[in-house]
């Protein structure tokens, strides 16, 4: 993004770049996204969300144990709460000794460390070790569910409806693609010490080595991350994490014929937005965008800009392009209060609007005093007789 090159009075808009039309003449050519073979995927910016490429992302669809990722989601907040400990040691049942599918293997009638049974989930795909996280957090896996769908409420989640904590198939247990990648990227945001357990390539346990379901941690350096599901019903599932360049992407793909075929949708949906596409930061914290004047106030300026920092995704390369509106009110008096919104910033390339938010008051001004006001007020009257 460029500094300020002028000023237009008559609106009090200001522009912080080239003319359109030279960066429409510098924009990057970006191909057609890859044909995927899967049912339903999608790639998103983790940082800042925006959707990449997607395909049947809202419909719901078996997840088979990337509901796992939710279980772990779950989980975390307890862990984080204080409810629970990783150094708990958990009564296995029958039911979790007996779970069918994947397992990490632990026996009925024993205790077993909370951290091992979240390794033995996440590493393992253990539907056991699920089930045994579900009932020391909630007292039963059905009421563990209703925990799963509470947080999918909170998370926007729309197109997700929990009945088990490991996945298995039931008819009216579902997630889109769309709704993993809502859901793993808060994981990553809200919880990164748990997160870096997906990363881990095996874990051994009651001397049983099993590694890490998802082949992209062994073939991708970038990729620390998610999980991997499969029945017969859901087909091959991944959702894959990998971050490059300061750029972190979330890729989900449903409905795959095959284990290869899974890592290799999944690469490349990754390799693409990678290759294409790159996270901007537009905007620092508290970042002043401009000075301006203020009238009948003790202080006679006052500093506009963004409270908060602000990410896009963009064309690879084309951050140097962006052209950047701001628009005041004209006239600005006081008293003026910090945070106050005085305006508008719009950013686009070309066509393309990646940003369009408020500008406010860095502080605050204080009104002046009656002299001053009276003197600003005839000020700004001559200003009007001659303009």
């Amino acid at each position: 993004m460029k500094n300020f090159t002028g000023r237009i009075v008559a609106s009090a808009i200001f522009v912080l770049s080239v003319a359109a039309a030279q960066v429409q003449a510098q924009q990057t050519i970006i191909p057609r996204p890859p044909q995927i073979g899967a049912s339903s995927y999608i790639l998103i910016d983790a940082m800042t969300g925006d959707i990449l490429v997607e395909e049947n992302a809202d419909i719901p669809l078996p997840p088979a144990s990337l509901t796992k990722i939710m279980t772990s989601y779950v989980a975390a907040h307890e862990l984080q709460q204080g409810t629970i400990s990783l150094n708990d040691m958990v009564n296995v049942s029958v039911k979790a000794w007996q779970m069918e599918g994947s397992k990490m293997f632990i026996q009925e009638g024993t205790q077993v460390r909370f951290e091992d049974l979240l390794r033995g989930m996440i590493i393992q795909s253990g539907n056991d070790a699920s089930v045994a996280i579900a009932e020391h957090i909630a007292g039963s896996e059905d009421a563990f569910a209703d925990l799963m769908n509470q947080h999918a409420e909170l998370l926007g989640m729309t197109n997700s409806h929990f009945m088990n904590a490991s996945g298995l198939p039931d008819m009216y247990h579902t997630m889109s693609a769309r709704d993993l990648a809502i859901l793993s990227k808060a994981l990553i945001e809200q919880y990164p010490e748990h997160y870096a357990m997906y990363a881990e390539r095996e874990f051994t346990y009651n001397e049983i080595r099993q590694p890490n379901r998802n082949s992209l941690l062994f073939r991708d350096r970038n990729v620390d991350g998610i999980k991997t599901g499969h029945t017969d019903e859901a087909g091959y599932c991944l959702v894959a994490s990998a971050v490059r360049d300061d750029m972190r992407l979330i890729a989900v793909v449903m409905g795959t014929d095959s284990t290869d075929a899974r890592a290799v949708e999944s690469q490349k949906l990754l390799t693409y937005g990678f290759r294409f596409y790159m996270t901007h930061q537009l905007f620092t914290n508290n970042a002043v965008l401009s000075t301006d004047r203020v009238w009948s106030g003790k202080a006679n300026s006052v500093d506009i800009g963004i409270a908060d920092e602000v990410y896009v995704t963009i064309p690879r390369g084309q951050d140097g392009s962006l052209e950047t509106v701001m628009e005041i009110d004209e006239t600005l008096r006081a008293p003026i209060a910090a945070g106050q919104v005085l305006g508008k910033v719009t950013v686009k390339l070309g066509e393309m609007v990646y940003f369009d938010g408020p500008v406010v008051a860095m502080e605050a001004v204080e009104r002046g005093s009656f002299i001053k006001r009276i003197m600003d007020f005839l000020h700004l009257f001559f200003l009007s007789l001659f303009s």
